[in-house]
C-alpha cells in the first residue's frame, strides 16, 4: 500500500508533464488577453462554506466531499470546485469595494469522493475563470467566448455548445410547484437521494444519474417555460451576444448544472470524442451566490473546465503537443582535468540561460554519448587532454552527426546560433 498511489489520485511524471505545462501555458495566456488576473486559493475551507454555497441538496455535498475534523473541532473540506472558494477570497479581502467587475482566473486541485473513471479521479484538476460584479449578458458571452477561443486554440474542433436558463427564484417556485405536481404519482419510485430533493429542490432531480429516475422525468415541465420576463430577455440578449461573436449555440432545456447555485444562464462544452458525451467545460450564471456566502449582493458569472478530461479530448483529437523541454547541452568528458573544466562549463551555460546536462555517474565516453542521446541533446561538448591542450572543445550536433572544434571563447556564440 506504501508504493500505491491512493484510489482515484493519479502521479504526473515527467513524461507527461509537459503536456500539463503547455494547456496551463496556452490557459494563463488567453485569461491575460481576457482582463482576467489569477487567483489562488487555500486547498480546504471551512465546510459551511460549500454546503451553503452549493446547496445541501447536491450529489457533492451529500455524497461527495471529503470532510473531516481537524485538531481544533472545526469540521473542513477539502475543496470540491473553484467558485465558493473564490467567492469567500473575494468578500474577506473587500474586493468589491474595488473598481468593478473582479475577473479571476485559477489552477486549482480539486477532490470528490466518487468512483473514478476515465478522466474524473477522486483528485482532479481544474482550471476556472470567475466576473464579479455585473448582471450584463455581454459578461456570460464574455465569458463563454474565452473558453470557445480556449478549446479551438489548442486544436479541439468536436465540440458542441449548449446553453440554457435555469431561472430565478422568482420563476423557479413556478417551475418547482409544476414539477412537483408532475412527480408526485412518481414519487415511490425515485431514488432515495431523489426523495429528500422531492421538498428541498425537485429541479435536482432533473439532473439524476439514475436510469430509473431518468426515465421517470421524461416529459416532465421544463424551466425555459416558466421563465419570467426578466430571465428571458436575458436568454435572448446572451443568444443575440454568441451570434454577434460568431459563436454557434444549442439551445437545451435539459441542462441544470449540479450546483444550486446557479441562475439564469447555464452552459456546457459538450463532445462524443473520448467515448460517452461528456462535459469538457460547464458554468453559468449566480447572482445571489455572493449575497448567500455572507457578502454585498453582486452577481457573478463563470466556468470550470476539468484539465484531465481536456488533455484526452486532446489526444482523441489527434492535437500534436510541443516536444519535452530538450537538453540544449550535453558536456561529456574523459580525464579529471577535464570534469573540473566540465562543471565549471556547465554552469557557465546555465547561468546563460542554456539546459546544460552532464554525466554524474562516471561513465565511460562511450555511454556518456549514448546518455546525451537519451536525454534528446541538441548538442555534445567533448572536453578531453588533446582540446584542454588546444584551449578548444569539440561540438557535436547530434541531429546532423556533424562536429568540429571550437576555441573555448567562441563556445557560446556557437552554441547560440
Amino acid at each position: 500500500m506504501l508504493t500505491n498511489a491512493p484510489k482515484g489520485t493519479k502521479d504526473i511524471l515527467p513524461d507527461q508533464i509537459h503536456k500539463w505545462h503547455y494547456v496551463e501555458n496556452v490557459f494563463r495566456d488567453i485569461c491575460r488577453r481576457y482582463g482576467f488576473r489569477e487567483m489562488r486559493t487555500p486547498v480546504f475551507e471551512h465546510t459551511e462554506l460549500f454546503t451553503r454555497g452549493i446547496g445541501d441538496t447536491t450529489d457533492v455535498v451529500q455524497k461527495e466531499m471529503y470532510t473531516f475534523e481537524d485538531h481544533g473541532k472545526r469540521s473542513i473540506t477539502l475543496k470540491p470546485e473553484g467558485t465558493s472558494p473564490a467567492v469567500r477570497a473575494f468578500i474577506e479581502h473587500k474586493q468589491y469595494a474595488e473598481m468593478q467587475p473582479s475577473k479571476y482566473y485559477y489552477v486549482t486541485p480539486c477532490f470528490r469522493y466518487e468512483k473514478p473513471q476515465s478522466g474524473r479521479l477522486r483528485e482532479f484538476h481544474q482550471f476556472g475563470i470567475e466576473v464579479f460584479g455585473t448582471p450584463d449578458m455581454m459578461a456570460d458571452a464574455e465569458v463563454i467566448c474565452l473558453a470557445h477561443d480556449f478549446l479551438t486554440s489548442l486544436g479541439i474542433t468536436e465540440i458542441e455548445l449548449r446553453i440554457n436558463s435555469v431561472g430565478c427564484p422568482d420563476c423557479r417556485r413556478k417551475h418547482r410547484e409544476a414539477l412537483k405536481s408532475f412527480l408526485a404519482p412518481k414519487y415511490d419510485q425515485l431514488c432515495d437521494t431523489c426523495k429528500t430533493r422531492y421538498d428541498k429542490n425537485p429541479m435536482r432531480i432533473l439532473d439524476c444519474k439514475s436510469p430509473v429516475c431518468q426515465e421517470l422525468v421524461k416529459g416532465a415541465p421544463m424551466m425555459i417555460d416558466y421563465l419570467c420576463d426578466d430571465c428571458k430577455n436575458a436568454l435572448e440578449e446572451l443568444k443575440t451576444n454568441l451570434t454577434s461573436l460568431g459563436i454557434p449555440f444549442v439551445l437545451d432545456p435539459g441542462i441544470v448544472r449540479g450546483l444550486d447555485y446557479y441562475t439564469k444562464t447555464a452552459f456546457e462544452f459538450v463532445t462524443t470524442k473520448i467515448g460517452a458525451q461528456g462535459t469538457v467545460c460547464g458554468g453559468g450564471r449566480y447572482d445571489h451566490l455572493i449575497e448567500e456566502v455572507g457578502g454585498p449582493p453582486i452577481p457573478g458569472v463563470g466556468f470550470g473546465l476539468g484539465i484531465e478530461r481536456l488533455l484526452m479530448l486532446m489526444e482523441a483529437n489527434g492535437v500534436s503537443f510541443p516536444d519535452e523541454n530538450r537538453v540544449d547541452v550535453f558536456i561529456a568528458v574523459m580525464g579529471d582535468a577535464a570534469k573540473a573544466y566540465g562543471l565549471k562549463l556547465c554552469r557557465e551555460l546555465r547561468t546563460k540561460g542554456m539546459a546544460a546536462e552532464m554525466d554524474i555517474l562516471a561513465r565511460n565516453i562511450k555511454n556518456q554519448f549514448k546518455y546525451a542521446n537519451r536525454l534528446g541533446a541538441r548538442y555534445t561538448v567533448v572536453i578531453g587532454d588533446n582540446e584542454l591542450a588546444e584551449g578548444a572543445v569539440t561540438v557535436k550536433d547530434m541531429e546532423r552527426s556533424e562536429q568540429h572544434l571550437v576555441k573555448f571563447e567562441e563556445l557560446f556564440q556557437v552554441l547560440s546560433k
